[in-house]
């Protein structure tokens, strides 16, 4: 019995050319979980499909209680499928904006990726920006047009939108046979085999030749990938023009090597609700997208010089910690390790604080299951507990000092205040908000330099209404929130230079500190500091300082008391005292400059969020609410209309759209919807400006 017990506790080493790391993303509602949910149930991690929205619990990787009350995917979740002896690690990643920075942690650890398109509504706003996160991070990827029973599918119209919108180059390796009503299966152009999807569950797959009602089309079909392929390959080319044999290894080979290096992007069809096309997405996965070996990954030293990582459980260990969440017994997090091998119990360095931290329990993760493990290797994605850390952090072996570059975290657009209900509870919202602030990048809590209230921050309304429902349900604090606001920025217009002396005596010791510098307007929102300081004008030490008290005092400016953004600072001088000076004098010095001397001349001026709009309304309602828009601060920059729906695109001020979802369906007798992007940030009109400034609303 013993022997047996030891042996089943041996890790068995998986090749890792067999491992697959897949984060399947795209916009809300376009099947991304249901995808997901077939994807185990064909891999037999689960034994039962449950839907979204169903009435058995929802589905499996919506775990959480907001999420299986609202239908949607809210955090992205982890598990591990084994297909045709390949392991599957999938991220399921939310679709919704506000929680993009979910699929931005994701993709940054991803090896390739499954991108979700609806077959009768395409590429829609939120699949605009999961391709720029993709390609952002170089991940290949292969795209599943789902849905192809829904009335209105038009995969042609699909794949034009990815050409002309997404400016990638779809080459469909398949063929749908019928839509809508009449979608049956698909037809596989590479072995030119028709492929059924029989049972009660789709899970018995069934290719035959292709039936000679198919056939002109299909060999069209087969003809025009070659084609496309043929650009991308000189032997394929060469072999079709020489009409040579081209076998199915051939074309596989081309399509593999194409989507690694990001030349083309395999499309797929299917509809996962109806259990059709999702066993070919695996294999696909299997085929043409690549293992953790294939991919190149590199570091950073000290030095900053670049460090080529291998995929070798031999060598030194590097590894991530791309999301963290914290829970009630403790902090999960979620690790992807790069290079060299992971035991349980043991300990690598931070190399963000330096410190030795011990890995003291390692899971395998399925949504909400965990699965302990003794060990991880090169090219795996699993769970830590009791790992205090932050996302982003790198983890490294004692003397291997690289840091892996972290991801993209977008600033927060809408701010509510927030305090709880029983006055007794101010510790509780304080722990909640510590816990949510750390797992998650996008949301920010302050307190009101005028008010003192606690502030919280993030990318929607939708956003914080989920973190207000976890603080109250998971953390047991009732709360009362207040109506949400826009985060507006003040932005300098012109350059200064400054000069000022900070010089405070005391009874003890005074403070002395000068410096000279200068301030420009950069092209975004980003804060930048350097200084060209030489000589030993003033001492090392004081830099920092200087830099510390700048963005100290930026954190509210002059006009309403907003933050300030889009500034470089150059410090070109300075003097110190001998005895008197100190850092702190330094920050003080730098804090009393910006607000006294910098910013008053700096040509401040008050700048807002933009979203980008995407509207879908019946074609009749068009010049209502263009209209509105317009009323609104809007530009439509582009509309077409597909079966006498109106698909609109737009941009408009955030802080005109917070009622804008009821106004929608009010004009179009609830029949329009939308989504939004954050666009980035512009200049408010001075009348508006104006009304913000004096507390009102604009408009």
């Amino acid at each position: 019995m013993s022997k047996l017990k030891k042996r089943n506790l041996k890790p068995v080493e998986l090749p890792v050319e067999h491992i697959r790391n897949v984060g399947i993303s795209a916009h809300v509602d376009s099947g991304k979980t249901t995808l997901t949910e077939r994807m185990l149930f064909y891999g037999g991690r689960i034994h039962k499909i449950r839907e979204v929205r169903g009435r058995d619990g929802g589905a499996t990787m919506d775990f959480h209680d907001i999420e299986k009350r609202r239908g949607i995917t809210i955090a992205s979740a982890v598990t591990r499928v084994d297909w045709k002896d390949h392991a599957i690690n999938i991220i399921d990643t939310p679709g919704h904006v506000d929680f993009t920075v979910e699929v931005e942690r994701s993709l940054r650890v991803l090896d390739g990726a499954v991108l979700v398109l609806c077959a009768s509504r395409g590429v829609q706003s939120q699949s605009l920006t999961v391709d720029r996160q993709m390609k952002r991070y170089r991940v290949p990827r292969i795209a599943f047009i789902n849905k192809m029973d829904r009335l209105g599918a038009n995969p042609d119209a699909v794949i034009a939108a990815m050409r002309n919108r997404l400016g990638d180059n779809p080459i469909a390796i398949q063929m749908p046979i019928g839509a809508e009503d009449s979608f049956a299966g698909v037809i596989d152009l590479i072995t030119m085999e028709a492929v059924h999807f029989d049972g009660q569950h789709g899970q018995i797959v069934r290719r035959e030749p292709v039936s000679d009602k198919h056939l002109a089309a299909a060999e069209a079909a087969r003809a025009n990938m070659l084609d496309a392929l043929a650009l991308l390959d000189e032997n394929l080319m060469e072999s079709l023009l020489s009409a040579k044999p081209i076998t199915v290894e051939m074309i596989r080979s081309v399509i593999r090597e194409s989507t690694m290096t990001l030349q083309m992007t395999p499309v797929l069809f299917g509809t996962a609700m109806k259990n059709k096309g999702v066993q070919e997405v695996l294999d696909a996965i299997n085929t043409f997208l690549p293992s953790p070996q294939q991919r190149k990954v590199t570091a950073h030293d000290r030095s900053e010089n670049e460090v080529q990582l291998q995929c070798n459980h031999h060598a030194p260990t590097a590894a991530m910690a791309f999301k963290t969440v914290v829970e009630t017994f403790g902090q999960l997090t979620f690790v992807r390790l790069y290079q060299g091998t992971l035991r349980k119990g043991e300990s690598l360095v931070n190399v963000r604080t330096g410190k030795a931290v011990r890995f003291g329990r390692l899971v395998r993760i399925h949504a909400n299951q965990r699965k302990d493990i003794d060990l991880a290797q090169a090219g795996e994605i699993v769970g830590v507990l009791g790992l205090d850390c932050y996302s982003g952090d790198t983890f490294a072996s004692d003397g291997f000092d690289v840091r892996l570059e972290s991801f993209e975290v977008a600033d927060p657009v809408v701010e509510l205040s927030i305090a709880p209900k029983n006055r007794d509870d101010a510790d509780k919202l304080a722990a909640a908000l510590a816990n949510l602030a750390k797992s998650d990048p996008t949301f920010r809590v302050s307190t009101s330099a005028t008010c003192g209230q606690t502030l919280i921050a993030g990318m929607g309304q939708l956003h914080l209404q989920v973190r207000v429902e976890e603080i109250e349900s998971d953390f047991d604090c009732p709360c009362i929130v207040g109506t949400p606001v826009v985060a507006y920025q003040e932005r300098p217009g012109r350059v200064v230079e400054f000069e000022h002396q900070f010089k405070k005596m005391t009874g003890g010791p005074g403070q002395f500190a000068r410096i000279s510098g200068r301030l420009e307007p950069t092209d975004d929102e980003a804060y930048l500091f350097e200084h060209t300081i030489s000589g030993g004008r003033i001492d090392a030490r004081f830099v920092p300082a200087v830099d510390k008290g700048f963005q100290e005092a930026l954190q509210g400016g002059p006009l309403g008391g907003f933050p300030v953004a889009g500034i470089a600072m150059t410090l070109t001088d300075g003097k110190q005292h001998e005895n008197d000076s100190s850092e702190i004098a330094f920050r003080n010095c730098a804090v009393q400059a910006m607000k006294d001397t910098i910013l008053p001349k700096a040509g401040l001026q008050l700048w807002e969020p933009v979203m980008d709009l995407e509207i879908e309304i019946p074609e009749s309602f068009i010049g209502s609410v263009s209209g509105h828009l317009n009323r609104k601060r809007g530009v439509v920059t582009d509309s077409h209309v597909q079966q006498e729906v109106c698909i609109m695109l737009a941009t408009a001020p955030l802080a005109e759209l917070f009622e804008f979802s009821n106004e929608l369906r009010s004009m179009t007798q609830g029949n329009g919807t939308f989504s939004m992007t954050p666009a980035g940030y512009q200049v408010v009109p001075k009348e508006v400006e104006e009304k913000i400034l004096h507390g009102k609303k604009p408009g």
